[in-house]
């Protein structure tokens, strides 16, 4: 008889476990799959994202060293790409606006859209202005060097000019070789995360090549010495890149 009231104090216990567990599961597993399910969108909904770097981190050590140019991706650019996704659905919602976009029309949103718009398409930009390469001797190709010359007097006279618009860049910056609308090439510089597609910005054009100015672009090696920076960013220039953006 003792064994038989054990027996039955043993099975209404296990139905009432499972009676709560079940109970649970019927609660919270919808609330869980539906909070996955909304990650999972969130994820999917980003307007804006990084795009994978065309070489490894210590691809470029001719001008820039691996850590820093694993900083500047993962962190820096990172951030602006964050940031800028904020600003959009605040700003924006669902809208469909290009970057592109935004940033003619930049003068109408807020300073952080201008500056994380900015700075998502000056550093992808910038990545695909550069290639692996450690040669000194690292030239423009023919068509792109007439057009240059033609612009400019020389090779020697366009980078000299270059490399002024980003050595006199004060503070943080940068540099820029643009097409005017009327197919004349153009140097210049912008500040912070400025670039020429800005409806504000002094320097207009299409882009074609840049070059960030700012210190954690090379301070890692270089220290204050934006110079030697410059100096050597030119042995990794991807001269296609530049001539597949002319008009």
């Amino acid at each position: 008889m003792k064994t038989t009231n054990t027996n039955r104090r043993d099975f209404i216990l296990n139905t009432s476990k499972a009676a709560v567990a079940l109970s649970l599961s019927t609660t919270l597993l919808p609330s869980i799959a539906s909070a996955v399910t909304k990650k999972e969108e969130s994820i999917e909904d980003v307007k804006f994202k990084q795009q994978p770097l065309l070489y490894k981190f210590d691809s470029l050590q001719a001008a820039i060293d691996a850590q820093t140019m694993e900083i500047h991706y993962t962190k820096h650019a990172a951030t602006y790409c964050k940031n800028l996704n904020e600003a959009y659905a605040a700003e924006v919602g669902t809208g469909t606006k290009s970057l592109e976009d935004i940033l003619a029309s930049i003068s109408k949103f807020s300073v952080k859209m201008r500056n994380n718009a900015g700075g998502h398409f000056n550093h992808e930009m910038f990545w695909k202005c550069m290639k692996p390469n450690d040669a000194s001797d690292n030239k423009p190709s023919a068509r792109l060097a007439q057009k240059i010359t033609k612009d400019f007097g020389s090779i020697e006279a366009f980078k000299t000019q270059f490399d002024d618009a980003a050595k006199t860049r004060f503070g943080s910056g940068w540099a820029w070789l643009v097409q005017s609308k009327e197919g004349k090439l153009v140097i210049g510089s912008t500040p912070n995360q400025d670039n020429p597609l800005m409806d504000c910005s002094e320097l207009k054009g299409k882009p074609l090549l840049c070059l960030d100015v700012w210190e954690h672009a090379y301070y890692l090696r270089y220290q204050n010495k934006r110079v030697d920076y410059i100096s050597n960013w030119w042995k990794v220039v991807d001269w296609n890149y530049v001539e597949n953006n002319l008009g």
